[in-house]
C-alpha cells in the first residue's frame, strides 16, 4: 500500500509541474525532420509545381534538411537559399499573419514579387489571396515572434 501512495505522490507530481512551452522550429518540417514534407522548394519556381525531393539531393539550412529533385537545384539552393526558401519557414502565411502557425499543404502555394508562400490548405489559400499584400505585411509584422 505505502508503495502505491508513493507512485500516487509522484504522478501528482509530475501531472502538477508546469509544462513549458518550447519554442518552435524556423523552419517547418515533417514527423521526419524534413523542410516542407521533403518538397523540393526550388521546384515551383523552376517547374511551376510541387515536385517531391529526394535524400540523395539533401541540403541543411537554418536548422531544417531540405530535399531537392535534383542536384542542380540543390546547387540552386545552396548558393542562394533566401530565393528559394519558403517565407514565414514554410509555415502557413495566413496562420502567420493572424499571429500563430499552422502546417502546410504544398498544393496550396503562391510566388508573389519572387518569394514562395504557403498555405494550410486551398480553401485557407483563398483567404490569404483576398489581401496578399495585407497579409504579407501582417505575416512579416508577426515573424518570428510567432516561434515563441
Amino acid at each position: 500500500m505505502r508503495r502505491f501512495l508513493v507512485a500516487i505522490l509522484a504522478a501528482e507530481t509530475i501531472l502538477a509541474a508546469p509544462i513549458t512551452a518550447s519554442a518552435k522550429d524556423a523552419v517547418y518540417q515533417s514527423f521526419f525532420g524534413t523542410a516542407i514534407n521533403g518538397t523540393d522548394p526550388v521546384a515551383y519556381f523552376t517547374m511551376g509545381k510541387p515536385v517531391e525531393g529526394s535524400s540523395d539531393f539533401a541540403h541543411d539550412w537554418n536548422g531544417a534538411t531540405f530535399h531537392f529533385a535534383s542536384a542542380e537545384n540543390r546547387d540552386l539552393f545552396a548558393v542562394s537559399p533566401e530565393k528559394y526558401a519558403p517565407q514565414f519557414g514554410g509555415y502557413c502565411a495566413w496562420a502567420v499573419s493572424q499571429g500563430y502557425t499552422a502546417s502546410t499543404d504544398l498544393d496550396a502555394w503562391k510566388i508573389v514579387d519572387g518569394k514562395l508562400y504557403l498555405n494550410y490548405i486551398k480553401s485557407v489559400q483563398s483567404q490569404w489571396e483576398q489581401d496578399i499584400p495585407g497579409n504579407i505585411s501582417a505575416g512579416e509584422g508577426n515573424w518570428p515572434k510567432v516561434l515563441n
